[in-house]
């Protein structure tokens, strides 16, 4: 075979290679797992501003959030906004917060995730509708969440965190829950 013909049917291989990869890229950033930036201190000291994530977009196609998760989603006031928050009340659920507590259909949650001297101040009370969740980040004293603006609709849910990447020395994997 010729050296030039040899040379173009290398550059032709290459090439086919990184379109494949670059399709397969795309599929999978858009439609599986994207990467997200934490931003603020609202899920501290869980989640820190400069962590860098890996978000599930596709367990809660086949089965529905949990009570804990943390998730990232669309800020009900502003589309173009992403947070990341943790599951606290689901569908159909009756939510008090009351004296520094959590209560879910009359019962205290205990929320593990949460060091101790973690407080929450004033009364809130919420009747989950379908499909309707309710967030709060782990830093109750400053958080942006659903006692600011309602409970939040399934449909702004873009995923559930699944691999925090960095800083290297916080690596961790979170377990899917079936």
């Amino acid at each position: 075979m010729p050296p030039m013909k040899q040379f173009f049917l290398s550059v032709l291989e290459v090439v086919e290679v990184l379109i494949i990869a670059l399709v397969s890229i795309y599929f999978v950033y858009a439609f599986i797992a994207q990467p997200f930036r934490v931003e603020g201190s609202s899920m501290e000291p869980n989640f820190s501003g400069g962590d860098y994530l890996v978000v599930d977009e596709v367990s809660y196609k086949f089965r529905n959030p949990e009570r804990g998760e943390v998730i990232v989603l669309h800020n009900p006031t502003n589309d173009t906004e992403f947070f990341i928050k943790r599951i606290v009340g689901l569908p159909g659920e009756e939510l008090i917060i009351r004296d520094g507590h959590v209560f879910v259909d009359g019962e205290l949650i205990k929320e593990e995730y949460l060091p101790r001297e973690v407080s929450i101040k004033g009364e809130y009370y919420f009747n989950l509708n379908d499909g309707e969740y309710f967030v709060m980040g782990d830093n109750r004293l400053q958080s942006f969440d659903s006692r600011s603006w309602g409970p939040l609709g399934r449909s702004d849910i873009v995923g559930t965190v699944r691999v925090r990447f960095w800083p290297l020395n916080e690596f961790e994997i979170y377990k899917v829950e079936t």
